[in-house]
């Protein structure tokens, strides 16, 4: 039997790390083989605020996961998420080098490097530089330009940035916990390669990845990222509200919030009641749904209405023609999709990863989504694309510096 490569992504979340692992098939399918959960309270809003109990999640989290597939897991692809990640655009010019302006991929990857001539602050870092359209003579909407005749090339790039020392604490968990990091890949990015479609991507959509403590929007058009951004809102702060107004511990109010919790108070009975225990530990009282409902629909709208700004802010509400998909653990919030369709007045739905094998019943949630799309995103990455050498060269070298900085700490 062929031995097939087998590539993790690793997820870490403010609330919970995830471990999926997977094995590229022929033709460049994925097969997932493994998949590993802990707690995790390490991160505040995507932020490392504790590397030791970061540490430890990753290593339970990536022991479960290698129990399950029966594969050692030596690097993953890593998901980034916070509040300093920001996003810009670029433009890069060149001119068609060869004597008969064929186009090259050489004239890709020097275009590619033009684009990435842009004025950032010292403490932030070049993560991601992806090609939105190239331009041929004044031609756009070219996807890939090698072949085609020109005399001058143009690309238009997304760059997605972050805060150095935020990534360094990322990574430098992630390497105290013995692991190597293949790439590292912006969370809204990979979930939108898990839960969209090619028609939405091409269309236009908005993906929000509402996690426990942020919430990573990104939009895409014509086929590639339009935009993204991290708001710092996500599901913890629907349990802390519960807490605070059912006063009960917060523990108590995440499980109402999963097991009972409801978007919209309309979608309640006032004859179903809860057993709340106190914030003592003894005894308890009954607090109907509906009272349930409407401490989450209240923080729920807000949360909704930050991603409806978020949007407009973006200046690109108009490429949202395919509306609003919903993923994350959040967005297993029963009618919070019906909710999200009437105070956006745009179609939305929950995105779900699919086509995961014989795993799917147990990755192919919502929350799973960054996980399993880092994967997908390595397969497209490994398959070759324009820009992708440059990919490289941005994120090998100071990946490679920063490597060599912890092995001689550790």
């Amino acid at each position: 039997m062929p031995r097939h490569e087998v590539i993790a992504g690793l997820d870490i979340g403010t609330t919970k790390v995830t471990v999926v692992t997977g094995e590229i098939r022929e033709g460049g399918n994925i097969s997932i083989t493994g998949v590993g959960h802990s707690s995790s309270a390490g991160l505040r809003r995507g932020v490392v605020v504790d590397i030791d109990g970061t540490v430890r999640a990753i290593d339970e989290a990536v022991e479960k996961a290698r129990r399950m597939s029966g594969s050692e897991i030596k690097s993953v692809y890593l998901g980034l998420t916070g509040s300093h990640v920001a996003s810009a655009t670029n433009r890069g010019v060149v001119a068609v080098s060869r004597e008969d302006r064929e186009i090259s991929a050489e004239d890709v990857h020097r275009v590619m490097e033009a684009a990435r001539v842009i004025s950032i602050p010292a403490d932030r870092e070049i993560i991601h530089l992806l090609p939105r359209e190239f331009i041929v003579d004044g031609y756009d909407g070219i996807k890939d330009p090698v072949g085609m005749v020109g005399v001058r090339l143009e690309v238009e790039t997304q760059i997605i940035t972050c805060v150095t020392t935020s990534l360094q604490n990322l990574l430098r968990s992630v390497y105290k916990a013995g692991l190597e990091v293949d790439e590292v890949v912006l969370a809204s990015l990979a979930s939108g390669e898990a839960v969209l479609t090619p028609a939405e991507k091409e269309l236009g959509v908005a993906v929000a990845d509402i996690g426990g403590g942020t919430t990573d929007l990104a939009i895409f058009e014509r086929g590639s990222l339009l935009y993204a951004s991290v708001l710092p809102i996500g599901g913890e702060h629907i349990s802390n509200d519960l807490a605070v107004g059912l006063r009960t511990p917060v523990a108590q109010a995440e499980k109402v919030k999963v097991e009972h919790g409801w978007a919209r108070v309309e979608d309640t009975e006032d004859q179903i009641f809860l057993e709340i225990p106190k914030m003592s530990g003894s005894g308890g009282r009954q607090i109907s749904e509906k009272v349930v409902a409407s401490i989450i629909e209240a923080r729920a709208q807000e949360m909704l209405q930050l991603i409806g700004r978020e949007i407009k802010r973006s200046g690109h509400s108009g490429a949202v023609t395919g509306g609003l998909v919903l993923t994350g653990g959040t967005a297993r919030l029963r009618s919070l999709v019906e909710l999200a369709a009437s105070e956006l007045d745009m179609p939305a739905r929950v995105g779900l990863p699919a086509g995961l094998g014989a795993l799917t019943d147990v990755v192919g949630g919502p929350d799973h989504s960054t996980a399993v799309g880092l994967l997908i995103y390595a397969t497209r990455g490994r398959a070759g694309s324009p820009g992708s050498r440059t990919r490289e060269r941005v994120l090998g070298g100071w990946l490679a510096r920063l490597k060599g900085f912890f092995r001689e700490m550790f």
